[in-house]
């Protein structure tokens, strides 16, 4: 028995009867042989890791654009906080910790430049309209490029959960729907805490209904919702948080779309960010063998339309990239004799 099968009857035998055992998963779109070490599981989060996409995490916006501070979130930031939220809550109902964390390592690898200002802008302006969750699976399942062959070959179960994680969505897993709710609580706390930094949210301006019932502190907040996932959603069929505490997180919600995701401030870039983003789609559009080799290749070799390519590689840019490109299109350079 090698260290994998070992792990797996450890699946067998200590986790939840509600837990997805990888020796279970419904597979790969393409068969490969196991390794040695690693579940399938195991193997997807690795490979996500190890992706381009990931990687570019750190330049993408999360809430703030162009934010001058070391300390504002990213899109890197809130995966990793949405990961350790989600293994927190797995571990504790004796779920597949691995699954979880590989769904929430790839949920928001689709995500376009300039946060939900990028995606608003993507979805008005593809024939075929945007979501980044959707993205994210096309991002695994084809844009990424391993072993010189096109997508990761991830699971099934991570490539649901990676599909499903937007709050109006539905799982097919437990661990899926961990992520699915984590992923809210990461970002209404984190949001909360960088709208503070900004000064956008005023000492005093939270509610005291939310102060006293969730908490006054960033950890004390995610606490209380952590820890009433775990004891509402023990030994049943569906995660979820107490009505109590789904109240107070979707009403505190609220508060940061009224006070922050359409504060003047928080938004002062959003005007220039739907220009640059709507022109290099505009200039590519107009000019599409101008596409990097990548992407007009894959035009030429798949049945995808032009708008779709020129998507993919919009939503995979980073915000200073973006800025780059449209520098490199629009802006007189220099002339050198």
């Amino acid at each position: 028995m090698n260290i994998r099968e070992k792990y797996e009857q450890f699946e067998a035998e200590h986790l939840s009867e509600r837990a997805s055992k990888t020796k279970f998963s419904k597979g790969r779109a393409v068969e490969e042989p196991k390794c040695e070490i690693r579940t399938d599981y195991q193997r997807d989060r690795d490979r996500i890791l190890h992706s381009k996409s990931f990687r570019r995490l750190k330049h993408k916006t999360q809430v703030f654009l162009s934010p001058e501070g070391d300390h504002y979130r990213t899109r890197l930031t809130h995966t990793l906080e949405v990961s350790q939220i989600s293994r927190t809550i797995a571990r504790s109902l004796g779920l597949n910790e691995d699954l979880t964390e590989a769904i929430a390592m790839g949920h928001d690898l689709g995500h376009t430049p300039f946060g939900h200002t990028g995606e608003r802008i993507l979805n008005e302006l593809c024939i075929s309209g945007f979501k980044h969750n959707e993205q994210s699976l096309r991002v695994v399942d084809f844009l990424e490029i391993r072993n010189d062959k096109h997508g990761l070959n991830l699971t099934y179960e991570v490539r649901d959960g990676i599909l499903n994680h937007p709050m109006e969505y539905k799982p097919s897993t437990l661990e899926g729907e961990i992520v699915n709710l984590s992923d809210r609580i990461a970002y209404i706390n984190h949001d909360i805490d960088d709208a503070s930094r900004a000064n956008i949210i005023k000492p005093g301006q939270i509610p005291r209904q939310f102060l006293d019932n969730l908490g006054s502190t960033h950890g004390q907040r995610i606490n209380t919702m952590i820890l009433d996932v775990i004891k509402n959603s023990m030994d049943k069929d569906s995660i979820s948080m107490s009505s109590e505490v789904a109240y107070l997180t979707r009403k505190l919600r609220d508060f940061l779309f009224e006070n922050v995701y359409y504060n003047k401030v928080a938004k002062s870039e959003e005007e220039k960010a739907t220009f640059i983003l709507t022109k290099i789609y505009e200039y590519y559009s107009r000019n599409f063998d101008k596409l990097p080799k990548f992407y007009t290749d894959i035009y030429k070799e798949n049945n995808f339309t032009k708008s779709e390519i020129i998507k993919d590689y919009i939503a995979g840019m980073t915000d200073r990239y973006a800025m780059k490109i449209f520098e490199d299109l629009y802006m007189p350079k220099p002339w050198r004799q």
